[in-house]
């Protein structure tokens, strides 16, 4: 049974994250200097572009025509190209090294931490968008991964409110995003502090 997840605040668009744990995947490579509901409701506009989206499409797939479907109108990000590419380099990834299947990510890992370095090895991705995936994958679609919420870091906290792993409906999305600013926040007077001294 597929999850119910509510992460682009939109049913279609959630729907297709629900059904599909490439397009899912897909959504966190975009969620990066974009809002979040946006990146994740990405999915769902590229599936009404190309089809239904498999790691071996979108691989093979011709990259101006890729980076069309990207740029839209609407776009799926404010940088299309750069993320069509990167989208079509994780989907190369998940074919070479998991035959085609994202789910081999997680399910044949042999622990959490496992699952983190598998993910941080998808182009593109560092450390936080690994430990965010791992919080997602353990919050909302019961990954039962030893030592999950430990490689997840902070964002495996039970109760927190730090990223998308969190948001469960708008309540969640707002307070994700209200924890966001405030860390921005801060991290800009640090520096402004800093600068100072």
């Amino acid at each position: 049974m597929s999850p119910q997840l509510t992460l682009a605040q939109d049913p279609d668009a959630d729907r297709v994250l629900s059904e599909n744990p490439l397009a899912l995947l897909i959504g966190m490579v975009l969620d990066q200097q974009f809002p979040m509901e946006r990146a994740f409701a990405g999915p769902a506009l590229l599936t009404d572009r190309i089809g239904e989206i498999t790691a071996e499409k979108i691989a093979n797939y011709d990259h101006d025509a890729l980076v069309a479907a990207f740029t839209g109108p609407p776009a799926l990000h404010r940088y299309p190209k750069s993320m069509a590419e990167r989208v079509q380099a994780v989907c190369r990834a998940i074919v070479e090294d998991y035959g085609g299947d994202v789910t081999r990510i997680w399910t044949e890992a042999a622990d959490g931490r496992d699952v983190f370095r598998r993910l941080k090895a998808l182009p593109g991705w560092g450390d936080m968008k690994a430990k965010i995936f791992t919080a997602l994958l353990g919050k909302q679609l019961g990954l039962d991964a030893d030592g999950w919420r430990e490689a997840a870091g902070n964002y495996g906290d039970e109760g927190s409110r730090r990223s998308i792993a969190d948001v469960v409906d708008p309540v969640t999305l707002a307070e994700v995003r209200d924890f966001k600013q405030a860390q921005k926040k801060a991290a800009k007077e640090a520096k402004a502090a800093k600068a100072e001294a």
